[in-house]
């Protein structure tokens, strides 16, 4: 999985298409991220000691990586390739631009 905690990305599919925002947490082993304000869900949740407020909770929930592109700073959602510098690291670069990530 080439998305890390941080990236921002842009949805480009399902209920929220188009939206662009943050990734909190990333589930490599599902294939899913957490972006933040997409894919929310109502969840009913009893008053417990942790939360003394129960309710109706929005709560994000994860969606599929094939469904979000990252975002580059000059030329907007992109894929992204890989590099290699002189001394053997590896780099993420937007596959448009050729600028890193």
């Amino acid at each position: 999985m080439k998305l890390k905690n941080g990236d921002t990305v842009m949805v480009i599919a399902g209920k929220d298409a188009g939206k662009e925002s943050k990734i909190s947490h990333v589930y490599p082993d599902r294939n899913k991220v957490l972006v933040e304000g997409v894919n929310t869900a109502k969840r009913h949740t009893k008053p417990t000691g942790q939360t003394m407020q129960g309710g109706i909770i929005d709560k994000d929930m994860p969606i599929d990586v094939s469904n979000v592109m990252i975002v580059c700073d000059k030329c907007g959602p992109t894929r992204i390739g890989q590099r290699f510098d002189d001394d053997g690291n590896k780099h993420r670069v937007c596959v448009k631009c050729g600028g890193d990530l």
